[in-house]
């Protein structure tokens, strides 16, 4: 039996067999499939399994199907883009000044007339909307006082009982007494910044990175300073050493697990060099693992805190990117700023909403998690590839994208000259949003650089925009040509 592995399912297998056999050359552009009987009796599945795995790719667009012939290889191949090139950002601390763009991205997010692929929140049509509302009834019905009353810092205790059972994943182990919920990650990276550090202080940060990192920043006063990171494998571990001894940082942000913009997935050896490199100067590490459960392999990664000995790291996250964005439930995992967190929690929002953390912790406690991020996977994985081949289809000669082991996001190098403040204007009048890439820099830096999102299923209107997208991209590389 050709058994599964992780969250795939057996389809899932079949299609990986047969994209393999094309890119190690065994099957050729032009040749025939093997048939459906052909392959279920070679892997002991049924022909529906093998059926949907073949459409799978041909929706991928590595195969065709002729009526009454089969399955063959695409005579025309997919082409792969290359990915972008390490980023060498010159290492000075920088003020963080944004105008209004990203308060126009977030306006459009709701917006049916645009086609999203400018917010990395997966589509409404790919959340628990039916198992999400089962809870919230219940708990409502259980104990209706307590779902309109104030839930104080910490949090729900049943809740965040459920995230410390699956701290695990994370490679680490965490009582629930050390937890703070939050509304939403990006509260719980506000309140630990202002814990660690204070206005003017430094704060080291991946370049690229997210905006929303960058505005807390911006908002308490602080400076940013960019290092050096791969778009495969984050931040540089080498390049913040070289910073700390030039630069007094108080504190590092950074994504280890499936970085928004780009993607990308720092070796396990990368996070404990860089957890022990600031463990010996006692600097805190801010980690932010919203995208962490979204993982493209067989196996969730571990979280910088799997690497903390001396309680210098605190870890945010939350079921935005993966569950109920609108639940605004968050959390952090607060190292040995337990009690700061919590006071800072309380300070800033006083509590967070009741029963949203009622119907999340029902939800979680009710074993429905595992098996909707499991296809929420899937998803995401095939939507980013689409995302990427249609982009090596449409866009200009010359343009990159990221190759994500995780999360929803793409990162897009256009060529040099290719201002993606202007595509992004372009764009938006055509009725599509994208994100500039000169919003994941203090500096200003990747001007020819833009972020497109695969939260939502491939369609034809998605494939369109796309198509679109590159048209308006490739009239913007011929002007600077010209």
């Amino acid at each position: 039996m050709y058994s599964s592995q992780g969250d795939n399912y057996l389809y899932d297998q079949v299609a990986e067999l047969v994209s393999g056999m094309i890119d190690n050359g065994t099957l050729k552009a032009g040749d025939r499939v093997p048939s459906l009987r052909k392959m279920s009796k070679q892997l002991q599945v049924s022909v529906a399994t093998v059926m949907q795995g073949y459409v799978n790719l041909e929706e991928a667009g590595l195969i065709e199907s002729r009526p009454q012939s089969g399955f063959y290889v695409r005579s025309r191949p997919r082409v792969d883009p290359a990915p972008p090139k390490k980023t060498n950002p010159r290492a000075l601390p920088r003020p963080v000044q944004f105008g209004n763009t990203v308060e126009t991205i977030f306006s459009l997010a709701n917006q049916p007339d645009i086609v999203p692929l400018g917010i990395a929140n997966p589509a409404p049509e790919l959340l628990p909307v039916r198992a999400l509302n089962r809870a919230l009834r219940e708990v409502i019905s259980r104990d209706p006082e307590a779902s309109v009353s104030y839930t104080f810092a910490p949090g729900n205790s049943e809740l965040r009982r459920q995230i410390a059972f699956r701290s695990a994943d994370l490679g680490c182990e965490v009582a629930p007494d050390d937890i703070v919920i939050t509304t939403g990650a990006t509260e719980g990276m506000a309140v630990a910044l202002q814990v660690v550090a204070k206005p003017g202080d430094i704060i080291a940060v991946e370049s690229p990175t997210y905006f929303c990192g960058l505005q807390i920043i911006e908002r308490l006063g602080m400076l940013a300073l960019e290092i050096d990171t791969d778009p495969q494998d984050g931040m540089c571990p080498k390049a913040l050493a070289r910073a700390l001894e030039s630069h007094p940082v108080k504190a590092v942000l950074s994504v280890a697990n499936f970085s928004n913009p780009t993607g990308g997935l720092m070796p396990e050896a990368n996070k404990a060099e860089v957890v022990q490199l600031l463990a010996r100067r006692g600097i805190p590490l801010i980690e932010d693992d919203v995208m962490g459960d979204l993982y493209f392999g067989n196996s969730r990664p571990r979280s910088y805190q799997a690497y903390d000995r001396e309680g210098l790291v605190i870890t945010c996250s939350s079921v935005s990117k993966t569950v109920a964005p609108g639940y605004r439930v968050g959390w952090v995992l607060p190292g040995r700023f337990r009690q700061q967190i919590a006071h800072g929690k309380q300070l800033n929002s006083s509590a967070s909403v009741s029963v949203t953390q009622m119907a999340m912790a029902e939800f979680l406690r009710g074993g429905h998690y595992d098996r909707h991020l499991a296809r929420l996977r899937r998803a995401c994985r095939e939507q980013i590839e689409r995302l990427r081949y249609a982009i090596g289809e449409h866009f200009p000669a010359g343009t990159r994208a990221s190759r994500p082991q995780g999360g929803s996001t793409l990162w897009v190098q256009l060529p040099r000259g290719v201002d993606s403040n202007v595509l992004y204007q372009r764009a938006l009048a055509a009725g599509i949003s994208a994100t500039p890439g000169t919003l994941f820099s203090a500096t200003g830096k990747y001007q020819n650089f833009v972020r497109l999102c695969a939260g939502h299923p491939w369609s034809e209107r998605i494939e369109s925009a796309v198509k679109t997208l590159g048209e308006l991209a490739d009239e913007l590389s011929l002007g600077e040509r010209v």
